[in-house]
């Protein structure tokens, strides 16, 4: 029987914290359209909630990452999920707008840490072939997250109100803090990484790499932006679902995409093998990724309500394919000091995308419909493939 090696089973525990992340990021997106008719919001007055959220993610996430190469992986994501699951639970107790941007903008503020954090942890604990692998498994938390989110958060809000959803997603990260601090006290790192100075984010800044990865990054979210948060709005307002139809689809996309993450993987693992250098191999999977992507701006002509969540989910399935290798890249090229800074600043160029894209996906939805949003989120992952082949170089 083949014994699966401590460092899988401690990136196992950490990804605990990924679906914990997305759990409580994807509730408000899983009863939008309840909030948004008991609170007198439009689709823009939500597009602005997630703008809330995501200005402050992007803002913070440099931060975040240096504070965790500077303090260490362990106790840095310990903190910043007591920090998130306190912002759910008190999503929960909200009144009005202004109270949901302000939990939102501090949900942001601790999850930004969240994506640096695993960068760093699948470099300490994995070897450089298994990275993008790693960071495929990092994404199954994502999605794991995200399926559970809009049965979880609808049967709840149906059964004990839509308050009862934040609060209940909120406490479950405390439950998860002592479990980790337990298991990394248990398995050692692969490569324990020095503390990290203002020298290294320097040196990570002034790399023309960075730039091309960063601006790669925020043209493939695009439909990562558009399917985390504007999915069950799709259903009920283009194929005219109930909100409890809705949650029967909803859940599809998050698990398709987990096989586009770990394919992606996969397939970069496996050139790797053949003797492709790093970079190489992930550059490649994410030309195929691309490409793929090209089917999304089918879904707007599309009538069947199971056919669109089917194209909505190869989509997603092909984005999640190119995440996983380009957030693998920094770890390839940037020393482990530099690790979580590094994946830090993907993460707030993504933040700041969506920032920006958020309100003109709701404006653009509320006057021609999701055709506009498809459209660019099918065009966007080759433009950041093109970007990739003119600013990368061998490490």
């Amino acid at each position: 029987m083949t014994r699966i090696p401590l460092r899988w089973l401690i990136l196992g525990v950490f990804v605990g914290s990924s679906v914990l992340n997305y759990l409580d990021r994807q509730v408000l997106a899983a009863l939008a359209p309840l909030l948004c008719s008991e609170l007198h919001l439009s689709n823009a007055d939500y597009g602005l909630i997630l703008s809330a959220f995501s200005i402050v993610y992007a803002a913070a996430s440099p931060l975040a990452g240096l504070f965790i190469d500077r303090i260490g992986l362990t106790y840095g994501i310990a903190l910043l999920v007591a920090l998130w699951s306190a912002a759910g639970s008190f999503t929960g107790m909200i009144q009005g707008f202004a109270g949901m941007l302000v939990c939102r903008a501090v949900l942001g503020v601790a999850q930004s840490g969240g994506v640096p954090a695993t960068g760093k942890a699948i470099r300490q604990y994995l070897n450089p072939s298994e990275r993008a692998l790693g960071n495929g498994v990092s994404q199954l938390g994502l999605s794991v997250g995200a399926i559970l989110a809009p049965p979880l958060a609808t049967w709840l809000a149906l059964s004990y109100g839509w308050r009862s959803a934040f609060l209940v997603t909120g406490l479950l990260g405390l439950l998860w803090i002592p479990l980790w601090l337990a298991a990394v006290r248990r398995v050692p790192a692969q490569q324990e990484a020095p503390k990290a100075d203002w020298r290294g984010a320097r040196a990570v800044l002034s790399d023309r790499r960075l730039w091309g990865l960063i601006a790669a990054n925020v043209l493939s979210m695009v439909g990562y932006s558009l399917w985390s948060n504007w999915t069950t709005v799709y259903l009920v307002e283009a194929h005219r679902l109930s909100l409890a139809e809705a949650a029967r689809y909803a859940w599809l996309p998050p698990l398709v995409s987990n096989l586009g993450g770990l394919l992606g993987g996969w397939l970069s693992l496996r050139l790797i093998r053949r003797k492709v250098e790093p970079v190489e191999a992930r550059y490649r999977v994410c030309l195929w990724a691309g490409l793929a992507a090209l089917a999304t701006a089918a879904i707007p002509i599309v009538d069947s309500p199971w056919l669109a969540i089917a194209l909505v989910s190869f989509s997603f399935f092909t984005v999640a394919g190119f995440s996983v290798n380009l957030y693998t890249m920094p770890l390839d090229v940037f020393a482990p000091s530099q690790a979580a800074f590094s994946v830090s600043l993907l993460t707030a160029a993504y933040g700041a995308m969506q920032t920006v894209v958020s309100p003109l996906i709701g404006a653009s939805i509320d006057r021609y419909g999701f055709a506009p949003a498809c459209l660019a989120s099918a065009v966007a992952p080759i433009v950041a493939v093109g970007i990739l082949r003119l600013t990368r170089r061998r490490s």
